[in-house]
């Protein structure tokens, strides 16, 4: 009873503050809905027990009870994940797979150390001190572009597809690799032996990662198997709920990658149905329900990163570090962006605006939020959550609302069609 009462609270005020944002700040449902819970949230703790303290304890409370690691990386990413996959054409993907795969392999680690190294030597100017190791784990789990934020803000934006593909594809693919990079650092933090050997990483990773798309493969064949035969939308929308749910715990049973199972998974679901004729009315019912799964967990979990205010004590002593991380941040990205684009420039061209577009479009999220929630409490867990939460908001807020103007459709083909003249 305790669970309907929270998540019947918290679609409450998901409903409202998307009202509310459609009829006066009309931002992105999304962002409008994160903006209104800060504003909310700043207010109830600005004001103390001031102004209605009976609230902000039952809202507090309400938000505390929620394990947010728990309940956005084992429950609504993957619900999540799978409904970006259905949308994603196979076919674009595979156009862009160099530097899909590029980008969420080697750049997360290009980043995560170019974080790690600008994090280590520039918050002491402003008084605070972390070890490099938790300076590089800092650097790990803020480098993954959230899939969540990405695939949501670029439905605002209007960019090409090939340079939808890859920021989408890059963002939905990185999770793996930086999920392994995470667990690594995370366990040298805290004190444990871990072998960092070439082949032990590798093992972890072709686990992790290989583990998850081959599983992803096998669900989304034997359900795309199973609606074929039956063509029933009923029966349809309960066979890639199980997929989902299903997928995740067997997942969970052996110790690999469900994020990447589920995109693997919604790709090959998704892209299935054009080998069959699917009825038009199954087909319409599946792509409406996953849109409106896709919509109210977006609602869900963007109310709940700017709830997590409530949670996050004495922010204000590191609003400046805050600041400074998202400098930081920002000149890793163009780092692990540029440096592979160089390297690829033989067989792929990469237009200075399209460089601009993926730097400025590496949006981050719940995802980054979750992971520095999952670090053991120490001294320094409460510095990289606060400064975490900085980055995600900037990240979301800012970033999220100007991708589309810096996206200039124009301007990127005209580029585009230089870069192959001189081919």
């Amino acid at each position: 009873m305790e669970l309907y009462y929270s998540f019947s609270v918290l679609i409450v005020l998901a409903s409202v503050f998307a009202y509310l944002n459609h009829r006066i700040l009309k931002l992105p449902s999304a962002i409008g809905i994160m903006v209104i819970a800060i504003v909310v949230s700043v207010t109830l703790v600005a004001s103390g027990d001031n102004f209605l303290p009976r609230t902000t304890t039952h809202l507090t409370n309400l938000i505390n009870n929620f394990d947010f690691t728990e309940v956005l990386m084992g429950a609504m990413l993957n619900f999540l994940l799978f409904a970006g996959g259905i949308h994603i054409n196979i076919k674009d993907l595979r156009e862009q797979f160099g530097p899909v795969l590029i980008f969420s392999t080697v750049g997360v680690i290009i980043s995560t150390f170019a974080v790690g190294f600008g994090t280590y030597y520039l918050l002491p100017v402003v008084g605070i001190s972390m070890p490099f190791i938790y300076c590089l784990l800092f650097g790990a789990l803020i480098s993954p572009t959230d899939p969540v934020a990405v695939l949501s803000i670029l439905k605002q934006a209007n960019v090409s597809k090939s340079l939808e593909t890859k920021v989408a594809g890059e963002s939905l693919f990185n999770d793996g690799m930086a999920v392994v990079v995470f667990a690594v650092v995370l366990q040298l933090a805290i004190g444990n032996e871990v072998a960092l050997t070439v082949e032990s990483i590798g093992l972890l990773l072709l686990k992790e990662a290989g583990g998850g798309l081959l599983l992803g493969v096998f669900l989304g064949y034997s359900a795309s198997r199973a609606m074929r035969v039956v063509d029933d939308y009923i029966i349809s929308v309960l066979i890639t709920l199980s997929v989902v749910m299903g997928g995740y715990l067997i997942a969970h049973q052996f110790h690999i990658s469900a994020p990447l199972a589920m995109v693997a998974a919604g790709l090959f679901m998704g892209n299935f149905s054009e080998s069959f004729k699917m009825k038009s009315e199954t087909q319409d019912y599946l792509i409406k329900f996953w849109e409106l799964i896709d919509e109210i967990m977006n609602a869900v979990l963007f109310l709940f990163i700017g709830f997590e205010l409530l949670l996050i004590k004495d922010l204000n002593d590191y609003l400046v570090a805050g600041g400074i991380c998202i400098m930081i941040v920002l000149l890793a990205r163009w780092v692990a962006i540029f440096v592979p684009t160089k390297f690829m420039s033989l067989r792929y061209r990469f237009s200075p605006q399209t460089v601009k577009v993926l730097v400025w479009g590496g949006i981050r999220g719940g995802v980054s939020i979750a992971l520095a929630l999952s670090i053991p409490q120490n001294e320094y867990n409460k510095i990289i959550i606060s400064i975490t939460y900085c980055v995600v908001v900037f990240s979301i807020v800012v970033q999220g609302l100007t991708i589309g103007k810096v996206a200039n459709p124009k301007k990127i083909a005209t580029e585009e069609k230089t870069l192959k003249e001189i081919i």
